[in-house]
């Protein structure tokens, strides 16, 4: 690790074109440690030359910086140069000409993939067995009886009256509010609500490496001796396996049955992919999804629902709580897939080509029949099970299968993803390392993002109305204990609130309650307000409060203003309150401006994360660690002077709080920026600490980028993450 010093000149080397452009010199502070990509996100901050097309030049002679330049010993004149300029070519005939050498290579893998296809047909025939398919039909259609057991309508009711419907509604809804949608079509709503059962389902099934001892009463460790003989109690249900478990502190026998009943399960609400992808497929049905179970004949199995807002068959994996990822296993998890069918009450289907960039290679190993004899015993087990179906049902399910059969005919010819897709993450790594399913690395899906919206005026509205209050009560020079009284019976009404049905909210004030807010009601009535909620007297004479207008915004709502009052209690009991310019809540924070960022974790964990006065949530930056970025616009073209800002650390995981960053304005929507201000060696001392920082260089922008250059700990942690970053400043 080297600290050092750079001269960079922005211009065209010598000999380059670029008369009539004026030649610029930045200084750069850097350390070595961080590596040359970091160095150029710095060079892109001063000379707004992306990344991707700088050509860095060492002046004395001439040489390329790239990554296997030794940074340290490297003289500190440099020259930057846009590769496009360097070239001297015109931006449009560049896209043009790489377009032209894209598409031929697109066309001559397409034609080396076809051809590997051919000879994979042409092999298999010399290596599948000749028994008419029987070997196949064995291994589909026997699950047939399994998925009907999904249609039974009084299961169907047990399994709804375990779930939490109104809870997952509302989630539903806050989801889509979040993105600026308050009022989603039927199936943006059932889509959403399909998204939150999947992760309700992932929070409240338990997965089983090994069962704890049922001797003991107490999650004793217990080892694997071999598999056990089902009882008829056992056998009622499916459980046509039992595994056997001795605990090492006891030595007696637990035993695992493997159930296969869905009801049951509704019951034991444990196992592993086979329990859970079973399980989570009844609940689809149970609330009218139309569904299918996913054999994977290399041993998993999933799930996947017909989403009518994308109008096609989705992926979900109740395991890892991952939706519309078909590429998961493939490129995730390494699998080397041969056979994945979906199994449902309308039939049976070959989905393989959804799940795989690599047909020819899957051809290879698709050796139990051929694949004229797969589709004949798929036919023929589809038609066993829809005969005496309506005309019209047989129309609807017939006209979808056309759909789909179109695009699974293009969609193993797509271009592979680029994305970084996770290994497996249920089962314990032993287990997953067994299988060969770590994949490259453990860690959670990511993607290159969007632009966002913060849909947050309602934060802002929040923390005004709680800083007007705060500043009332230092005027007025109210003892600390009554302020504590009024924020905890603050928090207790809304805490009622949060817990009352999302669209039916309302709660009653006792006389205690109503003599306390008395005279401060004007700054209660201004908090309701920015909650959506408001203020109402009963014929009886009580007082109650309810929400006012569209429910979701105090769905939006209350969970920020609840983090609010329980911060302020907090402060309050550590004696941090009425701090000039470091208050908490203040007034002036931006809001309702868009973001994007370098990268972010899906579903959870998006740049917007950050913004949304939630403590639980924040921006996750899957590869942050020796660097990342967010770039913060002003809604409607506004500018502002940034006066301060305040960080806040997230949930878990210390190693990934950032340390290092710098933040830049820009007056011309990020075409050219500068440093308004830099902070070093920061550090967080607990989990939701927020720290407030002044901005000592102020300049009229539109636009607010942080650059943030390495975590807490950068070399064995990869990620970065921020709990919430709020800024502040007057709009001009």
């Amino acid at each position: 690790m080297v600290a050092r010093r750079f001269v960079v000149r922005q211009g065209p080397a010598a000999g380059g074109s670029g008369e009539g452009k004026e030649e610029e010199e930045h200084e750069v502070e850097y350390d070595t440690e961080h590596g040359i990509d970091v160095l150029r996100l710095q060079i892109f901050s001063l000379t707004s030359v992306p990344p991707d097309l700088q050509k860095i030049v060492v002046e004395a002679d001439g040489s390329v910086v790239d990554g296997g330049t030794d940074l340290e010993s490297l003289s500190e004149r440099l020259r930057v140069v846009a590769i496009d300029e360097e070239a001297g070519e015109d931006a449009a005939a560049v896209a043009a000409v790489e377009a032209a050498r894209a598409q031929e290579k697109s066309d001559e893998e397409f034609a080396r993939m076809l051809q590997a296809e051919e000879e994979a047909l042409l092999l298999q025939q010399y290596s599948v067995q000749n028994d008419g398919g029987e070997v196949f039909r064995q291994r589909v259609e026997p699950y047939m009886s399994q998925v009907l057991m999904y249609e039974d309508p009084v299961l169907q009711e047990a399994a709804r009256k375990t779930v939490p419907i109104h809870e997952l509604e509302e989630k539903a809804l806050v989801s889509l509010a979040k993105e600026g949608n308050f009022h989603p079509s039927k199936d943006e709503e059932n889509h959403a609500f399909l998204l939150q059962l999947l992760f309700w389902f992932k929070q409240s099934f338990r997965w089983v490496n090994a069962p704890p001892c049922d001797s003991c009463g107490c999650d004793c460790e217990t080892s694997n001796v071999g598999m056990g003989n089902p009882l008829p109690s056992e056998i009622e249900f499916g459980a046509l396996r039992v595994e056997l478990y001795r605990c090492n502190q006891c030595s007696s026998i637990t035993r695992f049955p493997r159930y296969n009943n869905p009801h049951k399960l509704l019951q034991t609400r444990r196992g592993r992919c086979g329990e859970w992808a079973n399980c989570f497929t009844f609940y689809c049905r149970a609330f009218g999804y139309e569904a299918r179970w996913i054999l994977d004949f290399t041993d998993h199995v999933w799930t996947e629902c017909f989403s009518n807002l994308y109008g096609r068959w989705m992926h979900l994996d109740p395991c890892e709580g991952v939706y519309d990822n078909p590429l998961l296993y493939e490129k995730g998890w390494n699998k080397k897939l041969d056979y994945v069918i979906a199994i449902w009450k309308d039939g049976v289907r070959d989905v393989t080509k959804r799940y795989t960039r690599k047909w020819h290679e899957v051809l290879s190993r698709r050796t139990i029949t051929s694949e004229e004899t797969i589709s004949a015993v798929l036919s023929s087990i589809t038609r066993k099970y829809r005969t005496g179906l309506s005309t019209g049902a047989l129309s609807v399910i017939e006209n979808r299968d056309k759909e789909e059969s179109e695009e699974l005919s293009k969609a193993y010819l797509q271009a592979e993803t680029t994305l970084s897709l996770p290994g497996r993450l249920s089962g314990s790594v032993e287990w997953r390392k067994a299988r060969s399913e770590l994949g490259q690395a453990d860690s959670l899906s990511c993607s290159s993002c969007p632009v966002r919206k913060c849909v947050d005026a309602h934060v802002s509205n929040i923390y005004d109305a709680l800083s007007a209050l705060l500043s009332h009560f230092c005027d007025k020079k109210v003892p600390k204990e009554r302020t504590i009284e009024v924020f905890h019976t603050l928090k207790t009404l809304m805490l009622n609130l949060k817990d009352a049905n999302f669209m039916t909210r309302r709660a009653i004030l006792d006389q205690k309650t109503q003599q306390l807010f008395e005279e401060i009601f004007s700054f209660i009535e201004r908090l309701f307000s920015a909650v959506s909620l408001k203020a109402e007297l009963g014929t009886d004479g009580n007082q109650s409060v309810a929400v006012d207008g569209n429910p979701i915004n105090s769905s939006l709502a209350l969970p920020v203003a609840l983090d609010a009052v329980d911060e302020i209690l907090s402060n309050y009991k550590n004696n941090i309150f009425c701090t000039e310019g470091n208050q908490f809540p203040r007034g002036n924070r931006l809001s309702s401006g868009s973001v994007l960022a370098s990268r972010e974790q899906l579903p959870i964990g998006i740049a917007t994360e950050a913004f949304d006065g939630i403590h639980s949530s924040k921006w996750e930056e899957p590869d942050g660690a020796k660097g990342c970025w967010l770039i913060y616009k002003m809604p409607d073209g506004q500018t502002c002077e940034l006066e301060s800002y305040d960080l806040m650390s997230a949930n878990d995981a210390p190693e990934r709080d950032p340390m290092d960053w710098v933040i830049e304005g820009s007056a011309d929507g990020g075409s050219t920026w500068n440093v308004i201000d830099t902070q070093s060696s920061v550090m967080f001392g607990r989990r939701f600490f927020r720290k407030t920082f002044t901005v000592d260089k102020r300049c009229k922008s539109n636009a607010f980028r942080f650059r943030f250059l390495r975590v807490r700990e950068s070399h064995s942690n990869p990620r970065f993450q921020i709990g919430s970053i709020d800024l502040y400043g007057k709009t001009a």
